[in-house]
């Protein structure tokens, strides 16, 4: 079955419509899309030349593309809905209930859903991940004190875009260790974490799974060894028992799942 054209097309980055419209066909098993991003549609000409490269899309493929909008501004919107694609606006369809549910116009302002309309928050999402960054594969420990949470695991488990995805999305101070071989080797919790137990949660993957990361980034040697994944692994989870870490599976869990599970796990309070 050919692939089916899906845009989303924004007056910003797009971040929004993309979000939405792919948590929305991902319900469709066994169905494949062509994904393609049109960001800052912020004219009625740029929002011409979008329908025209629809169109071609509709043409090239024969059926219509599926188009999924955030976009605000009706003028802008009318031009899309005049498009050979079936035109989903997200702001469209939620904007006018919520205008007659609260009595008042909405502001029909184009970028506000990735601004910087709280300083505040914007600047704490900043220096969240630039803790991320500061303390990314155990560096850093002295700022260890300033985490919210820690997570460990072995290489290439998930611990760095899980915290990245923690900063930018909650606000959260995340920290992450990455258990070594030389640790592993008596499942004893490493020295430098012993006075952050509080704030450990582990992280740990099928080896299958593993294996394949593992293969992708360093084909050859011990790392990417089924026998030394094991290893790891058996051991990363005797820690993990033994010293009361609560743990999740990331092997079929996305970013998005493993972040939400901890902070409902852990009782961490989100910023943004």
């Amino acid at each position: 079955m050919k692939p089916r054209t899906v845009f989303f097309v924004s007056d910003n980055t797009g971040v929004t419509a993309e979000t939405f419209g792919q948590s929305l066909i991902v319900q469709f098993d066994g169905l494949e899309f062509d994904k393609v991003t049109v960001p800052f549609v912020s004219t009625v000409e740029k929002a011409r030349s979008t329908v025209l490269r629809i169109n071609r899309a509709a043409e090239a493929d024969g059926c219509r593309p599926v188009v999924f909008s955030t976009l605000v501004r009706d003028e802008i919107r009318k031009v899309l809905r005049g498009s050979d694609g079936l035109f989903l606006d997200f702001f469209d369809a939620f904007l006018a209930p919520l205008e007659k549910e609260f009595q008042m116009p909405s502001a029909h302002g184009t970028g506000r859903s990735h601004g910087i309309a709280d300083l505040k928050a914007y600047t704490h999402r900043i220096e969240a991940t630039n803790f991320v960054l500061a303390t990314d594969d155990g560096c850093d420990l002295k700022s260890y004190q300033q985490a919210d949470v820690i997570l460990v695991g072995v290489s290439r488990s998930g611990k760095t875009p899980t915290c990245l995805y923690l900063g930018l999305q909650y606000g959260v101070y995340a920290a992450n260790y990455p258990l070594t071989e030389d640790e592993l080797e008596d499942a004893t919790l490493p020295a430098a974490l012993m006075d952050h137990r509080s704030k450990l949660y582990g992280l740990t993957i099928s080896p299958a799974r593993l294996f394949q990361i593992r293969k992708e980034r360093r084909a050859h040697g011990r790392y990417a060894s089924l026998p030394q994944i094991n290893f790891e692994l058996r051991q990363a989870e005797r820690v993990f028992a033994r010293h009361g870490v609560a743990c999740i599976d990331t092997t079929q869990t996305s970013i998005e799942g493993i972040a939400s599970t901890i902070l409902e796990a852990t009782g961490i309070e989100r910023r943004l």
